[in-house]
């Protein structure tokens, strides 16, 4: 498993690369310079987002198990007793957050 600051940093690159590909594209059209760069960081903003919830399933959750409560704990790269623990935490946490069902 990669270090969190190495996986940060792929992942930057990455969406940057994509970004600055997006731009060049772009700026073959000549689309305005602020549009140019509203988009290009929209692009890089999204890929940052989505590559980090891909790279996050190594990561394991707890949460709890009161009806309707979205309280969760997540951790990396811990052994089977402090996960144990951080479950038995996620299980019998004092504040419940509620989900609005509406929503």
């Amino acid at each position: 498993m990669t270090a969190p600051r190495t996986r940060d940093a792929v992942v930057s690159v990455f969406a940057l690369g994509l970004a600055v590909a997006v731009g060049r594209l772009l700026s073959a059209y000549g689309v305005p310079v602020l549009l140019l760069l509203s988009c290009s960081l929209s692009v890089a903003s999204s890929a940052v987002w989505l590559l980090s919830r891909l790279t996050d399933g190594a990561r394991t959750r707890s949460r709890c198990a009161a009806p309707g409560c979205d309280f969760q704990v997540r951790t990396r790269g811990v052994d089977a007793a402090e996960a144990r623990r951080w479950q038995e935490t996620a299980a019998d946490h004092p504040l419940h957050r509620y989900r609005n069902p509406r929503s």
